[in-house]
């Protein structure tokens, strides 16, 4: 009779310590499942900073490509316009004179414009260079910055 009363207490303390543990092993997943979703969280916060960053970065680069290639054409057109009317003073005039001050007129007008749109370029890319210093640097000193302290331990903040 002993024995039975002692394997039963035995036998209960085994399902209370069983029970005890199935208990740990549910609130540890738990934890773990919000772990996981804080890691995932954080992970897609970087993430999405990144692609906006990205994103800026395309949309600079889309605006330079665009006002130098907007310079481009407006200085073919421009050229073409050029060429056209000296070219027209040159075949029609009749004074030989005129047109020799026609052609020099000429030569300083395409020397300058093309003087005016290599600036416009220069300017454009300087701009650009100086947006991408002081606008997508910081984001990205901010980025990093971020993720050097979301990689510290606990005990290293």
């Amino acid at each position: 009779m002993i024995t039975l009363s002692l394997v039963s207490a035995l036998l209960f303390i085994a399902l209370g310590g069983l029970c005890y543990t199935y208990c740990q092993l549910l609130v540890c997943r738990r934890q773990v499942r919000i772990l996981n979703s804080r890691r995932l969280a954080a992970h897609s916060a970087l993430q999405k900073s990144r692609m906006d960053l990205l994103e800026v970065r395309n949309r600079a680069r889309l605006l330079e490509d665009s006002v130098s290639g907007g310079a481009s054409a407006v200085e073919k057109l421009h050229k073409a316009i050029s060429n056209t009317t000296f070219g027209l003073i040159d075949l029609f005039s009749r004074d030989e004179a005129f047109r020799e001050t026609a052609r020099k007129a000429r030569d300083t007008h395409d020397e300058t414009s093309q003087k005016i749109y290599r600036t416009v370029r220069t300017t454009n890319r300087a701009l650009h260079i100086l947006a991408d210093t002081l606008i997508i640097g910081k984001a990205e000193k901010q980025i990093v910055s971020r993720q050097t302290v979301s990689r510290k331990t606990p005990h290293e903040h």
